[in-house]
């Protein structure tokens, strides 16, 4: 629809191997390094860290660099339709009453961090991430479901596959289909638009809803964290600090609490560290993004705006 900003290859202006953007890339790296005192066991590794991280810059500054572009490729498009209007709402915050102060990351609902990239499908990452800790909580077996079939599958949803998409469009795909592929039935994940070709008999977590969180009520996110496991939340990710973030909990004084949302993660859980509520999110940008693919993110005034458009799957 016109609401959307379809983006045929917004990257590629970063992608290219030309010499000067090599020594870009290299000095960057080289600031990253002395700015957090990174150190590397091997040659192979740093390679890899350098690799990983300046994919990471590209899929956060990729054009949200430029006056007037929308963020890079990681996204939820802008200027959609709030999630919480499709989904049924959220149950009353009384429930909170009861919620712990923390709540670690649940052990067993969650499966190891994932590289998205250069494919802006965080969507898919965070819908199946949501899924993944519904269905080990019902079943519990933690089960890999398949991004890549939501990518190939859901374009008459209103997805846009590696240009962009969101939960609930996603949500309503595996509601309609009366399920969601393993990465194991489906094939793994390709980084890229593929055939879509799923078998009907080998769909797994057929839902009968999904629900949206109150939007901006932190204790009916924790509530909500508590009693179902992860949660699909929408954050502002476009500023440089969440590129290179490394630890600690991180609050970034110009990020926006309702509006321009550019990412999906996944809520794990909650804490407090040194004084600060966080949540606890998981990435899709590999294990070497971050603290092992993992960000801690100040629940204070709703910074990047984390509880703005968190929603979870009802499995039927």
């Amino acid at each position: 629809g016109p609401e959307h900003r379809i983006m045929a290859n917004p990257m590629q202006e970063f992608v290219g191997t030309a010499p000067q953007t090599e020594h870009v890339h290299h000095r960057l790296f080289h600031h990253y390094k002395e700015r957090f005192g990174k150190r590397y066991s091997s040659e192979e590794e740093h390679e890899h860290r350098k690799h990983t991280f300046i994919h990471n810059m590209r899929c956060v500054w990729g054009s949200g660099g430029r006056a007037g572009g929308s963020v890079g490729l990681p996204q939820t498009h802008r200027g959609t339709q709030p999630c919480w209007e499709h989904g049924q709402p959220s149950p009353p915050a009384s429930v909170s009453l009861h919620t712990p102060s923390v709540v670690p990351l649940s052990p067993g609902a969650v499966t190891p961090v994932k590289d998205q990239a250069v494919c802006g499908s965080c969507w898919s990452f965070a819908t199946t991430g949501a899924m993944e800790g519904a269905l080990f909580l019902k079943t519990g077996v933690l089960t890999p479901l398949s991004q890549q079939v939501l990518i190939d599958c859901s374009w008459g949803f209103g997805n846009y596959a590696c240009d962009g998409g969101e939960e609930w469009r996603a949500y309503e795909w595996i509601k309609k289909h009366g399920g969601i592929a393993s990465t194991e039935s489906y094939g793994p994940y390709l980084g890229q638009n593929g055939y879509c070709h799923y078998n009907q008999s080998e769909l797994v977590a057929p839902l009968a809803g999904y629900v949206t969180v109150e939007p901006g009520n932190a204790e009916a996110l924790k509530a909500a964290l508590f009693k179902h496991g992860p949660i699909a939340v929408n954050i502002d990710a476009s500023h440089k600090s969440f590129t290179f973030y490394a630890n600690g909990v991180y609050e970034e004084p110009h990020c926006n609490e309702t509006s321009e949302l550019d990412h999906a993660v996944l809520a794990v859980g909650y804490g407090v560290l040194h004084g600060k509520s966080y949540w606890l999110i998981k990435n899709s940008w590999s294990t070497y993004w971050g603290n092992d693919g993992y960000i801690l993110m100040a629940m204070k005034d709703n910074n990047c705006g984390v509880a703005t458009a968190a929603s979870f799957p009802i499995l039927a």
